[in-house]
């Protein structure tokens, strides 16, 4: 682990974010967002999430970089729900004023992924950072600090006109949505989503109350999103939105999965559809998810499939992190 070695300019300073800070926040990531791929892609929802979701303490997993004018310039923080070894990082900056705090935040939080290794028990942990490629400031100094690319994941996105409806589904297929209050659907739920991703090379698996505590830590969660199918009543398929881009009045699809044995009979592609019926009811204008391009069950072809299209791809880079 190196040393922090990166200074602030004068006048600058750094301190932990509250949740007073999120519109400023907000400002800075959407100026981010746009500098980068040319739209304003993160909503305060989703900063309010980050600051309040499960092992994460703003007091020692945040910070914002003030610049000698007292702006927020910066914000970094990790973010891992279930404590796994794997530490995902971001780091925004403004970016008409905030580049010289990316490299001393990213100092800051590469300690902090050592000082989680030994909280957590972990001999090493894998730290994690997205970019895009027009981030090339962002790409230097995460080279710099050791990084190199695993992978790649696409945001897509697909318009709703209004008119969408629910599939005609064959013989002995039901959708529905599922039914929050039943504990032994949501196990079937969370099997089915643990099931299906384990297809994926770098699955970290969290059980059923792990999942539920995510769950409780969400700010919101429409329920009637949230699908599950059957085919001659045995459980087939799930579909779980997410209701972080209500403020771009965009319908979101967390996760999609169908069990091994009742793959290519057409059931992701009805409970998109269902997703997206259900979305346009509400007056929604978009649908939007991310997927694994290194995904082997050929996702992003689905998602295209349903007339969805890339608006930006992200690499994906890590390194090790041990503690001293």
């Amino acid at each position: 682990m190196r040393a922090v070695t990166h200074q602030l300019p004068a006048g600058w300073t750094t301190r932990r974010p509250t949740l007073d800070d999120v519109p400023e926040i907000l400002a800075v990531v959407q100026a981010s967002d746009i500098a980068a791929v040319g739209t304003a892609d993160f909503t305060a929802g989703e900063v309010r999430e980050i600051l309040t979701a499960p092992y994460h303490d703003p007091e020692k997993d945040s910070w914002v970089a003030l610049d000698e004018r007292g702006r927020i310039a910066a914000w970094a923080y990790l973010d891992n729900t279930t404590a796994s070894v794997r530490d995902l990082l971001d780091n925004y900056c403004h970016p008409d004023f905030g580049q010289p705090a990316q490299p001393v935040l990213l100092d800051l939080v590469l300690a902090r992924i050592a000082e989680r290794a030994v909280e957590f028990g972990y001999p090493e942990m894998i730290a994690r950072a997205g970019a895009v490629s027009s981030e090339t400031y962002y790409l230097g100094i995460l080279a710099d600090a050791g990084f190199a690319f695993v992978k790649r994941y696409a945001r897509m996105k697909r318009e709703l006109a209004g008119g969408e409806r629910p599939p005609t589904l064959p013989d002995g297929v039901t959708i529905r949505p599922v039914e929050p209050g039943n504990d032994a659907e949501m196990r079937i739920f969370h099997r089915i989503l643990e099931d299906a991703f384990k297809d994926l090379p770098d699955y970290l698996p969290f059980d059923y109350d792990t999942y539920r505590e995510r769950l409780a830590a969400l700010p919101s969660i429409a329920w009637d999103e949230w699908f599950i199918t059957h085919v001659n009543g045995a459980p087939a398929g799930i579909l779980q939105s997410a209701d972080q881009s209500l403020e771009n009045n965009e319908g979101w699809v967390k996760n999609l999965a169908v069990a091994r044995e009742f793959r290519g009979r057409g059931l992701g592609v009805a409970l998109l559809r269902t997703a997206f019926a259900t979305y346009a009811a509400k007056g929604r204008t978009s649908v939007g998810l991310g997927v694994d391009m290194t995904n082997p069950t050929a996702a992003y072809r689905l998602y295209t499939g349903v007339g969805m299209a890339p608006e930006y791809e992200v690499d994906m880079l890590e390194r090790t992190i041990r503690p001293q």
